[in-house]
């Protein structure tokens, strides 16, 4: 018997009423006495959580199709370890009390402009003029990984315990304690570059077909590439520098994503990631809060179910 087509327009729908459902409960599970402190404590927390999670899905689903291929990532190559790397040689260089006394907006857009640097040159050195070779890129974001880490892990050994505390702390993913001038300025930059996917979404659909046909169509695909990892550089360096990395949560939200709304339209698939990805922050961290106490980290958890779906992928599809 056939199975009856899918209705993306009907899956979004439900993953919008249930990422709405997540939002009110994480805004008022709980909330005992004034109203006027809780909801200004929890506002940013929320909106932390839904714009990072639009900037991870936005970038992932686009830069796979950038490089054709449903496996990688832009944290996958290198960003995370990158990201520990720079907190690490602020604390070894500088000590936290710079951390401390220094404007965290100049700290914020230092580390922004760095991580977008390293990736416009990797990417774009490999992925341009046509490049496919994606054994290659996967290579070289993991070699340069392990060197972030291994640098990172050398300088954390040589810094003072205390520091060393102040650090850790740093290197995960949290939605604690967010800066409200920092959101500020990652919720501008974020749609910006979101309304600029928007207007390039039909060449990104053309993209998919292939680079072969795509040409034949008119559409450029190495200066389309080279826009769009600019882009997707933007947006998991500012999502990065704002809450921390967490690596596999791009393709955890992605292949859910293909999984559920089963059409090729970039549309439909980012709508469905992006809502995908709050429904699982704001709902795991409103169980982190009131169901496990804090007894875990929301990133710990993530980190997981993600592994989780990149070997599931690995050992059904390979690297292709």
């Amino acid at each position: 018997m056939r199975r009856p087509a899918r209705s993306p327009r009907r899956t979004l729908a439900l993953l919008a009423l249930l990422a709405l459902f997540c939002s009110a409960l994480f805004m008022t599970l709980g909330a005992h006495g004034n109203w006027s402190f809780v909801l200004p404590f929890r506002a940013p927390k929320l909106a932390a959580m839904i714009v990072v999670g639009h900037a991870i899905a936005l970038s992932t689903v686009v830069f796979q199709t950038l490089s054709g291929n449903r496996i990688l990532t832009p944290s996958i190559m290198g960003f995370d370890t990158l990201y520990a790397l720079i907190q690490t040689l602020i604390v070894f260089l500088a000590g936290t009390t710079f951390l401390a006394v220094s404007d965290p907006r100049l700290i914020f857009a230092a580390e922004t402009v760095v991580m977008i640097l390293f990736a416009l040159g990797l990417y774009g050195s490999l992925l341009k003029g046509g490049a496919r070779d994606l054994f290659r890129l996967l290579l070289v974001g993991v070699i340069l990984g392990v060197l972030f880490r291994s640098l990172a892990g050398f300088l954390q050994r040589l810094i003072d315990p205390n520091a060393f505390v102040v650090l850790q702390d740093r290197l995960y993913a949290s939605f604690n304690s967010i800066d409200t001038e920092l959101l500020a300025i990652a919720f501008v930059a974020i749609g910006i570059v979101t309304l600029i996917f928007w207007r390039l979404l039909p060449l990104l659909d053309v993209l998919a077909l292939g680079r072969d046909i795509a040409t034949s169509l008119g559409v450029d695909p190495d200066r389309l590439t080279r826009v769009s990892l600019g882009l997707v550089a933007v947006l998991v360096s500012v999502s990065t520098a704002l809450v921390g990395p967490v690596t596999f949560f791009g393709l955890l939200v992605a292949s859910l994503a293909v999984a559920l709304v089963g059409s090729r339209r970039h549309a439909e698939t980012l709508a469905a990631a992006s809502l995908i990805a709050v429904i699982c922050l704001v709902g795991g961290q409103t169980i982190l809060e009131r169901v496990l106490g804090f007894d875990t980290a929301l990133g710990i958890v993530i980190e997981f179910f993600g592994g989780v779906v990149f070997l599931a992928i690995v050992m059904r599809r390979g690297l292709t």
